[in-house]
């Protein structure tokens, strides 16, 4: 079975994490819930996420400043960020969110359709990058255990970098689709920093994948990359 993606929610109150639960619940995940910044970033400790929704305006810990700590981790700074705001101060209250490393930025009241799809973007991503990091670690393993038979076992590991290989340029493929759509749907803004975050994440995969090709050496490599 595959595991579900987790999805964070962050808002101070409780009636907005209720309509955003309502909202998100087609898409079938894990929505995890936070009233505060201080207690995202507790939830950030130990679970991995798929994409953050962040209200911007929350008493204490507001949605800029809990979005500077959530980039300053190594372990978080990739998971991405939607901005979700009741204010609209312009075109430098949006920039601000973006500097603050949101990858889309939305106005309340929002279409529901829109945020669902913008959403799903995200979890179908984090799960493929799941699916791939699972099958290049035990394409890892299965070289290292036959490492030393240049038979039939390195024809199939070969096989199987090659299968890896497509999957890889397939979710490429449709990156690309993906964030040609969230530029036709977002700002500019918005779009730079999406294509930015998708980039990152396939540049990680690519390079895993290539340590695995034969004759870059040693497969300790790809461990740095995941």
């Amino acid at each position: 079975m595959v595991q579900k993606a987790k999805i964070l929610l962050v808002d101070d109150r409780p009636e907005n994490l209720l309509a955003l639960e309502a909202i998100l619940s087609a898409l079938d995940q894990t929505l995890v819930r936070a009233s505060s910044g201080e207690e995202a970033l507790k939830a950030l400790l130990t679970d991995d996420f798929a994409v953050i929704l962040l209200d911007v305006q929350m008493p204490g810990m507001d949605g800029f400043e809990t979005a500077a700590h959530i980039k300053r981790r190594e372990r978080t700074r990739d998971i991405p960020i939607i901005f979700l705001t009741a204010i609209n101060h312009g075109p430098h209250h949006t920039f601000r969110g973006y500097a603050a490393g949101a990858v889309d930025y939305i106005s309340k009241p929002f279409d529901p359709w829109v945020l669902r799809a913008k959403v799903s973007v995200f979890v179908e991503l984090y799960m493929k990058n799941c699916q791939l990091r699972e099958q290049a670690s035990l394409l890892r393993l299965q070289l290292e255990g036959n490492g030393k038979d240049a038979g039939g076992e390195a024809k199939e590991s070969a096989g199987l970098l090659a299968e890896l290989s497509a999957r890889r340029a397939a979710v490429e493929e449709q990156a690309e689709a993906l964030t040609k759509q969230l530029n036709d749907e977002s700002t500019d803004a918005a779009a730079v920093a999406t294509a930015a975050h998708l980039e990152r994440k396939l540049t990680g995969l690519r390079r895993a994948l290539d340590a695995l090709e034969p004759g870059t050496g040693s497969t300790s490599s790809v461990s740095s990359q995941n």
